[in-house]
């Protein structure tokens, strides 16, 4: 009788490596992990400190309000005032005034802004189009110009005694002051135009230039004329370039500064607060920075709840299509 020998044993080396268990992010996971958060921490930081940071200091000083009491000689004593600043921002009649100022040229210029930065941007997209560097080049000049220089160039051309516009109105019989209080708001939304105008082209542009063109051609075998197709075919493929052009120029018309304050120059008539920053800027040089923290937030929560109602709008008509 013969006996049979014992099977092999199976090499350890080939034993299957025991899986991590279950809701438990193996080794290699944490250790890329790791990795991830230790390139996003200098992110992190600067986000904390220039962003996070500043918007809760703000939030923190629109709570309080500083007091003086007798003749103001001594140091003013700072309060808990909870809403009430907020209460007295949205009381005042200045404020309030800035505030609907701002949403009236937003109202007006932002879709003649993006209107024609459509049409420049379709213009350059056609083939007869000659020049088409130069009329590109030519178009965001503008915008590469520094917003303070262009204010100032502006305020030579409406400024009464300078003005050659003004001057060939008075040379048909007609008096036009650009600098009186009707005038204003036209003035600066055209400033605004004119220094935008290029910027949201070349957006708009770029998004032109990522269509097929074999769409276009399609298109135009079928017999479709040139405004057809851009019409029917570009509008809407560049709607996301047109959504966020709108957005950038609603945060953008709620920031409005620069052109008021060059313009107060030739304008004296023109208020120290104007626009709600301007607003904000006169209560810090008064000293009342718990006031201009709060007309900041105000402000913001305005831009954040305009921008934000824009996009779901759109998202909502983009559903309904």
């Amino acid at each position: 009788m013969t006996l049979s020998a014992p099977a092999a044993a199976t090499p350890l080396a080939s034993a299957p490596r025991p899986a991590a268990p279950p809701g438990r992010p193996s080794r290699h996971n944490r250790r890329r992990a790791r990795t991830a958060w230790l390139f996003l921490l200098p992110f992190a930081a600067l986000f904390m400190c220039l962003y996070l940071a500043p918007i809760g200091y703000t939030l923190f000083e629109s709570l309080y309000e500083q007091q003086r009491s007798g003749l103001g000689l001594t140091e003013p004593t700072t309060s808990f005032a909870g809403l009430g600043n907020y209460l007295t921002a949205l009381g005042d009649e200045a404020f309030r005034g800035s505030l609907l100022r701002v949403l009236l040229i937003g109202a007006v210029q932002v879709p003649v802004m993006l209107g024609l930065a459509l049409g420049l941007a379709l213009l350059l997209d056609a083939r007869q189009t000659l020049f088409k560097r130069f009329f590109r080049l030519a178009y965001f000049l503008p915008y590469a110009l520094p917003g303070v220089i262009g204010a100032i160039m502006w305020s030579f051309l409406v400024a009464p005694r300078l003005s050659p516009i003004s001057a060939a109105a008075d040379s048909l019989g007609l008096h036009l002051d650009l600098t009186s209080d009707g005038m204003l708001a036209p003035v600066i939304g055209n400033m605004l135009t004119w220094g935008w105008t290029g910027y949201n082209m070349l957006i708009i542009y770029a998004a032109l230039q990522a269509i097929p063109a074999e769409l276009s051609e399609a298109a135009r075998m079928d017999g479709c004329s040139a405004f057809a197709i851009a019409w029917r075919i570009k509008v809407p493929m560049v709607r996301p370039a047109l959504v966020l052009t709108t957005v950038f120029s609603i945060i953008g018309t709620a920031q409005l500064y620069n052109e008021p304050a060059i313009l107060h120059n030739v304008a004296p008539n023109l208020s120290s607060d104007y626009t709600p920053i301007s607003a904000a800027y006169a209560a810090v040089n008064s000293g009342d920075f718990n006031y201009a923290a709060t007309q900041s937030v105000i402000l913001a929560l305005l831009t954040l709840v305009l921008s934000f109602g824009f996009l779901k709008f759109v998202q909502r008509r983009g559903a309904a299509l």
